[in-house]
């Protein structure tokens, strides 16, 4: 006899399929009122039985997902995100694309609520008070107006829309780090991951760890140079290099430098001065990732019930699995033919895949794996994947 209602074992809650429950009511009614009873769906009582299967088969869908709302493996939505606040961290929501600017002027000026606007007219929001150090430059990190995922390329944030006395120049040395949709729970599942590593078996696992929950971070990266000499990327001995993209430049040296051990180096193309409890100043160093501009070549071979449509599908989910890549993840070209594929969707009966080729910054297309050095992150959109379509 099939259980009605959800279960719990050892195994977990188990709990039966809507048919089964359909099936065992059937099996009860007829038991009650003879075998030769007739319970299809065009009569009263088949509609009667099919009320009560869906209403008993929502409620164990309720107890289900009850239970498995109590591990982040396992739980989605509403109550994940409840249940990854015991790790110290929550769903980062809808963002805003921030980028690292280079303020240039006279030693303490004081820029109160700047702003300033790139050369597509989109305007960018520093820290509420910015004060240049003797040094005479600083770098601080501004906020988009706009949320999403707003671009700006290197050089192109000049333009200051707040005159300030003693405020000369701006710049931003690197690209913009992307604003986000609202994290999914696949994406939460993995910040989670990292976050329960802060406690961890080696310092460096914690520093990653740490720095991933800062707000804003989307990807990061690292290496440890733990050898007394410079190693094949450039990282100096006994130096630690951190790639993060997005997040508060400030927090970020900050959450490095309270986890870093002492005398270890921080390496990077961006530094940031923190302070110890004794208001000595370290200067500590991790960079942006490089975005390196990745182009597709697809060529099918329309077979019946292809559509343009298809194609465009194509061309946006090669591009989106290349541009998911993580941050030093070289491109496999074996591996692209899984989404070149729809990723075996039905729609992959509609033509034939005869190849696929790849192409960095430019270069001639070919049929080769494309290195990603340990600093940079494959970038591609469904404007550079080209689809050629063969009679």
């Amino acid at each position: 006899m099939t259980a009605l209602i959800a279960t719990i074992t050892d195994k977990g809650v188990l709990a039966p399929t809507y048919s089964e429950v359909l099936a065992e009511l059937q099996k009860k009614f007829r038991a009650i009122y003879g075998q030769d009873i007739n319970l299809d769906n065009d009569t009263a009582d088949g509609q009667w039985l099919g009320i009560v299967a869906s209403a008993i088969n929502d409620a164990n869908a309720a107890l289900t997902a009850s239970y498995t709302g109590y591990a982040p493996s396992t739980a989605s939505g509403a109550a994940l995100s409840s249940i990854v606040r015991t790790n110290g961290i929550s769903r980062n929501r809808a963002s805003f694309s921030s980028v690292d600017l280079r303020c240039i002027g006279q030693a303490g000026s004081t820029i109160s609520g700047g702003i300033v606007e790139d050369e597509n007219g989109n305007r960018w929001k520093l820290p509420d008070t910015v004060v240049i150090p003797p040094q005479g430059e600083i770098t601080v990190t501004a906020i988009c107006s706009k949320e999403g995922a707003i671009e700006a390329l290197p050089g192109t944030v000049t333009k200051i829309m707040t005159p300030t006395l003693g405020w000369q120049t701006v710049s931003n040395p690197a690209a913009a780090a992307l604003g986000q949709a609202v994290e999914t729970d696949a994406q939460l599942r993995a910040r989670q991951k990292q976050s329960v590593a802060l406690p961890s078996r080696s310092v460096f696992e914690g520093i990653l760890a740490s720095v991933a929950a800062i707000d804003g971070v989307s990807a990061i990266s690292g290496i440890d140079n733990d050898t007394s000499r410079t190693d094949s990327n450039g990282i100096p001995p006994h130096s630690i290099a951190i790639i993060a993209d997005g997040g508060d430049t400030q927090a970020i040296a900050d959450a490095i430098f309270r986890k870093k051990g002492p005398g270890t180096g921080t390496y990077g193309n961006t530094s940031q001065q923190v302070f110890d409890r004794y208001d000595v100043v370290h200067n500590i160093s991790f960079s942006r990732s490089v975005r390196k501009a990745i182009s597709a070549k697809v060529t099918i071979v329309p077979l019946t019930g292809y559509e343009t449509g298809i194609g465009e599908r194509i061309r946006k989910t090669v591009a989106d699995f290349i541009d998911g890549l993580a941050i030093g993840e070289s491109l496999m070209l074996t591996r692209l033919y899984l989404p070149a594929s729809l990723n075996g969707s039905a729609d992959l009966a509609t033509y034939k895949l005869v190849s696929v080729e790849t192409s960095a910054d430019g270069e001639t297309f070919g049929q080769s794996d494309i290195a990603i050095r340990f600093n940079e992150r494959a970038a591609c959109d469904p404007a550079s994947v080209e689809l050629v379509i063969q009679s």
